[in-house]
């Protein structure tokens, strides 16, 4: 089964963070983008997968995302 759940990354001062709301504690940090993307994958799928073993609900993936773009005055 495939689910498609909101991740937020973050730039950070040493690199980037990334997490989802729909998952509590499901968390990545690394050097670059690519590899943040890279780890929280893997980590969603452990995470997913402690839940299996504990017998625990998997969450359904709730959130949306969206830009808004507004006009800052200078």
């Amino acid at each position: 089964m495939n689910a498609e759940y909101v991740v937020l990354v973050e730039r950070s001062e040493t690199g980037f963070g990334a997490y989802l709301p729909d998952l509590p504690g499901c968390v990545a940090v690394g050097e670059t983008r690519e590899e943040t993307v890279q780890l929280i994958r893997e980590a969603i799928e452990l995470h997913m997968e402690g839940l299996r073993e504990a017998g625990e609900h998997i969450p359904p993936p709730t959130s949306t995302a969206e830009s808004v773009v507004v006009h800052i005055a200078i």
